[in-house]
């Protein structure tokens, strides 16, 4: 059996420990939907970029599948 002092201790750490992974989980989220959205504006860019080529070069939009 543990004493009343190691598990006051150990809670302690686990509270802390805690506290720090759900701070790097937020921060991780963070950096993920910024990457999301960069992502989705480079493909709007290149969408647009593959749309404006095929219109010079005079070809037939193909439909979707």
């Amino acid at each position: 059996m543990q004493t009343l002092k190691n598990l006051r201790e150990k809670i302690k750490t686990l509270e802390t420990e805690r506290a720090n992974l759900m701070a790097e989980i937020e921060k991780l989220k963070k950096a993920a939907e910024s990457r999301v959205n960069a992502l989705e504006s480079e493909v709007n860019m290149l969408r647009e970029e593959v749309k404006s080529l095929r219109e010079l070069l005079g070809y037939v939009e193909e439909k979707e599948k």
